[in-house]
């Protein structure tokens, strides 16, 4: 069985849950940005959770089945099509040969997550069918889909169609999200009342947001502690000698408009970081819109923590709703 792109949407890639094991060589995980939608999409339609699907940012593809399947579709709220029929999102949704899935004009959210029975069975690299553009690893030669393409998709005996997941099993993005932050190694290099400001201030985000790190702007600039830049740091106050980056850390280039690094994020560079969104937090960050208002929340290890065990409780209960 295959898909048949015939067209490919906005920007439409091949994600999995990503490549772990190859960040100290500048290789990052990669995956899908909301991988509790890709997990809940898999196990919809019967896959393990780790299956490859496809992502796709702010409109969705066009595609033809060439054989009977069962398809899920999860993330940004988006009306799913098939045959020009609307069906519900959140469900596993019988699809026959020959019918094509299509999607209506997005409402909410910014990345829906498609996955059909059987999985989307490209080659692997380094573990992975997550497309990495910039490495040209994974999905397609290393690329997002094209019209034309024929994905191959691998056998499936599991499918079940009828199952779908309530509202109250979802995530919700609010208004404004909340980002809960630790501060990091690099918090005493802003002055008190800049570390109180970034806090309060109401940030929205910036049109540049993208799988390597989302952008916000409209807070006021930090303030910096005055020091004598160390040899190797460059000139600029928000400039450090080269420093590995976490998932999620937060750089503050020239201290103006923060930057919050996600799956497809480099492994280090010059820029302190002010600290480090949980990872409770970072699917809803692939979720956002531009110019979607947002607060950051100053929290501490213990919060960060239970909200982690929160975060596997709910994939529990999807889990267990499902079984």
């Amino acid at each position: 069985m295959a898909l048949k792109i015939i067209q490919p949407g906005l920007l439409t890639t091949i994600q999995d849950l990503g490549r772990p094991g190859y960040f100290h060589l500048g290789i990052p995980i990669g995956g899908a940005m909301d991988r509790m939608a890709m997990r809940t999409a898999n196990l919809l339609v019967g896959n393990d959770e780790g299956a490859a699907g496809l992502e796709a940012v702010f409109m969705g593809p066009e595609i033809e089945f060439t054989a009977d399947a069962v398809v899920a579709v999860t993330g940004a709220d988006i009306p799913v099509l098939i045959d020009g029929e609307e069906q519900a999102g959140w469900t596993g949704l019988p699809i026959k040969a020959g019918q094509r899935l299509s999607f209506g004009y997005l409402s909410e959210g910014a990345r829906a997550y498609i996955v059909v029975s059987g999985g989307i069975d490209t080659p692997p690299m380094l573990g992975s069918r997550s497309t990495y553009a910039i490495g040209a690893l994974g999905g397609v030669d290393g690329r997002a889909i094209q019209a034309g393409d024929e994905l191959p998709v691998g056998l499936s005996d599991t499918g079940k169609a009828g199952a779908s997941v309530p509202t109250q099993l979802r995530r919700h993005l609010g208004s404004p999200t909340e980002l809960r932050v630790m501060p990091g190694l690099y918090w005493h290099r802003i002055t008190e009342k800049a570390q109180n400001s970034f806090f309060a201030d109401e940030w929205k985000v910036a049109p540049e947001a993208d799988r390597m790190g989302y952008r916000f702007r409209g807070g006021q600039p930090l303030e910096f502690v005055e020091r004598q830049q160390p040899f190797g740091a460059g000139s600029d106050p928000s400039n450090i000698v080269d420093g590995c980056y976490p998932y999620g850390s937060i750089q503050v280039p020239g201290g103006t408009e923060p930057i919050v690094l996600h799956r497809d994020a480099v492994s280090g560079g010059g820029y302190f970081m002010i600290g480090t969104v949980i990872s409770a937090d970072m699917d809803l960050i692939g979720q956002l819109q531009p110019h979607k208002p947002v607060s950051f929340v100053k929290v501490d290890m213990a919060t960060a923590l239970q909200a982690r065990a929160d975060r596997a409780a709910l994939m529990a209960g999807i889990r267990d709703h499902l079984a």
